[in-house]
């Protein structure tokens, strides 16, 4: 049986040696992500709703960065006077402060996560999103180095090699951090340690919360139908180096991850200097300018963005439906409008279809509508598609055009906008049906009315 970590001590000599801490309070972890600070404020990833949160020093919040480049945000790091996000898929997006995208790159990994200091930029292999059916060869780096617009410039340290070799993604997935002085931090997603490589790829030291009294590499279990199953433990969430010097550590008690805890680090030993469990409403955790540490419930701290500051939807479209009539963005004003962007060759699509004709029918023409933008280049393939499914909404032709202009990561992607063309929430991929009954309910809160359709008793 694994078992819990007894109390840790709090060395209170080290403590009352940390560097200053600049004032207020700086964001470390918004849920199970990692925060950066950059231009005096604590950005936080949201990939619930595809954007990054901006906070004050008293964790108000006072910016929001969404836009079709940020599909699901995974983690935020500063580079140099921009961020660096994460993205679940693995791709690294760099953003100014204003939202703007600057640059982006695919993933070095078969999924990445990155941290940056100054303008150096390190990926290590997701734990957000790993696979566990990807082999790798033994003599692969743990880390990768990247230059500023993300090119890979040297491997660093070596990888844990598990006796599964299909496992290896898995074992070294893990949650990173960086310093300034080239210092790289790395806690394995499935095995209790802590390490600190310097700028060679150099271990330096080790730290360990001794939650299992043997350590073990993830096995497949039996198969349950199509479903691959495996035994592991997950064991560290999330990386944070904080402004008072020290290493903040989000991970978990349980191997199902459900029962939280920080555990803060001394950078130059690998010290436990403090531990904190976390109750289930403490999901997003600050240091304020002693090093203490203050928890909040991330919910309440985003309270407001979804109704306040919207953006509008642009650029403006004037494109040809497919008999030749142009359709503009100005004909679906004083409407829910949901803009959707697809192609015949995108699978997804072809899935999702059904459920949006659905969603159409639910309401009225006078509160909702649907702009089905096709992307094909290929018009045949397109009117082919559209037999198929005989949409009742209108089809436009974007001719191949379209992800240039609008700068999505995929297909589909749809944008809900309320009655004066804003942006109430962006849709990446195709989430199933339970996606569609959100959508759905969000539409109706846009509407303000039940939808259209027999009353039931």
């Amino acid at each position: 049986m694994r078992r819990a970590l007894g109390a840790a001590l709090c060395l209170w000599a080290a403590s009352a040696c940390r560097p200053a801490a600049p004032s207020g309070l700086t964001l470390l972890f918004y849920q199970r992500s990692p925060a950066a600070v950059l231009g005096g404020r604590s950005w936080a990833p949201d990939p619930d709703h595809a954007r990054l949160l901006g906070f004050d020093d008293r964790l108000r919040l006072v910016k929001t960065l969404a836009g079709p480049g940020l599909a699901m945000p995974m983690a935020v790091a500063p580079l140099g006077t921009r961020l660096l996000v994460s993205e679940e898929t693995g791709d690294g997006v760099v953003l100014d402060t204003a939202g703007a995208l600057v640059r982006e790159w695919s993933s070095p990994f078969a999924v990445a996560l990155y941290a940056a200091a100054g303008t150096r930029v390190v990926a290590v292999r997701s734990p957000y999103r790993v696979s566990p059916l990807t082999p790798e060869p033994a003599d692969a780096p743990l880390f990768r180095v990247l230059d500023t617009l993300g090119r890979p410039l040297e491997g660093l340290a070596a990888i844990h090699v598990p006796a599964t070799p299909f496992l290896t993604q898995i074992t070294n997935a893990g949650a990173l951090a960086a310093d300034a002085g080239g210092a790289v931090y790395f806690a394995p997603l499935v095995r209790d340690e802590i390490v600190k490589y310097d700028a060679s790829g150099t271990r330096r030291w080790t730290a360990t919360r001794g939650l299992y009294p043997t350590e073990a590499d993830p096995v497949y279990l039996p198969a349950q139908g199509r479903e691959l199953r495996l035994d592991e433990a997950l064991v560290n969430v999330a990386l944070a180096l904080g402004p008072d010097g020290r290493l903040y550590a989000l991970g978990a008690e349980d191997s199902a991850a459900t029962r939280l805890r920080v555990d803060v680090l001394d950078t130059a030993t690998g010290a436990i200097l403090e531990t904190r469990r976390l109750g289930p409403t403490e999901t997003a955790i600050a240091v304020d300018a002693h090093g203490g540490l203050v928890t909040f419930d991330a919910a309440a701290l985003a309270r407001g963005a979804e109704s306040g500051g919207r953006e509008a939807f642009a650029p403006g479209f004037a494109l040809p439906d497919t008999l030749g009539d142009t359709v503009t963005l100005a004909r679906f004003a004083g409407k829910v409008t949901l803009v959707d962007f697809w192609a015949s060759w995108c699978d997804p699509c072809r899935e999702e279809f059904p459920h949006m004709i659905a969603l159409y029918d639910r309401f009225d023409r006078s509160d909702f509508e649907i702009a089905a933008i096709s992307d094909d280049v290929d018009r045949g393939k397109m009117l082919g598609f559209v037999r198929e499914f005989h949409p009742p909404f209108p089809v436009l032709v974007g001719g191949g055009r379209m992800k240039q202009q609008y700068h999505y990561r995929g297909l589909p992607y749809s944008v809900l906008l309320d009655r004066r063309g804003r942006v109430v929430e962006r849709y990446f991929g195709f989430g199933g049906p339970a996606e569609f009954q959100r959508l759905a309910a969000t539409i109706e809160q846009e509407i303000g009315t039940k939808p259209a359709g027999p009353s039931t008793p």
